[in-house]
């Protein structure tokens, strides 16, 4: 991939009008949303701006900046969109990565914390016996603690839950936008989203590392 097409990958935090952090895209298409004024980026004034004004400022500073004919331009961190002043009504998924999110990287049987490449999924109700695949009936566990429960329930395994295993009340752009790399514009937009509190407490108890949460997907 070429230095062009990375940036042009790059995250960029969508808020509404009323500055509520909706979405997350790229900056390839957070530029097609500004082009076609639909969004205006934020600088961190927070000052709107369109895509002339945009171009025309200075890329100076450390921030990434794609080439253009008319010379490098600066990839938002934040895009503001010109319209829309909902929130989207959406769930969060149920992925691999979200419930290690929500438990912390840490076996919910022996509370052994770890990597995603040390951790599985373990069904409560065994899906042997009709367990469904639900928030309340999926934790994280460690290897060792998965084999040794095996097909069995935590008391016929004598084994006991850290905690009851219940749907997170985080938002999902907080899900996709929380992790230790995430730009420091976008901290004021996340704060308020819920849950915020509940995950940045997980991040300062030092689960799992940054290279390997962002390399699950979310």
């Amino acid at each position: 991939m070429s230095q062009s097409s990375r940036e042009l990958s790059a995250q960029v935090l969508v808020v509404n009008r009323n500055l509520q952090a909706v979405h997350i895209t790229t900056a390839r298409r957070a530029f097609v949303l500004m082009f076609t004024d639909v969004a205006r980026a934020l600088d961190p004034a927070w000052v709107a701006h369109d895509f002339e004004s945009w171009a025309s400022l200075s890329p100076g500073g450390d921030g990434p900046t794609v080439g253009t004919s008319r010379g490098p331009i600066l990839i938002p961190r934040v895009l503001q969109l010109v319209a829309y002043d909902r929130m989207p009504r959406t769930t969060i998924r149920l992925t691999r990565r979200n419930i290690f999110l929500r438990d912390g990287y840490t076996c919910q049987y022996c509370a052994r914390r770890g990597t995603p490449r040390d951790l599985n999924l373990d069904h409560v109700m065994p899906r042997s016996r009709g367990g469904p695949m639900t928030w309340e009936n999926v934790v994280c566990s460690c290897r060792v603690c998965n084999l040794k429960k095996g097909g069995r329930t935590p008391p016929e395994a004598n084994m006991r839950l850290l905690r009851r295993p219940v749907r997170p009340r985080w938002s999902p752009v907080l899900a996709l936008a929380f992790s230790p790399g995430r730009p420091a514009e976008w901290e004021p937009f996340l704060a308020s989203l819920p849950g915020a509190r509940e995950l940045q407490t997980l991040w300062e108890q030092g689960v799992g590392t940054a290279h390997d949460v962002m390399a699950e997907s979310a």
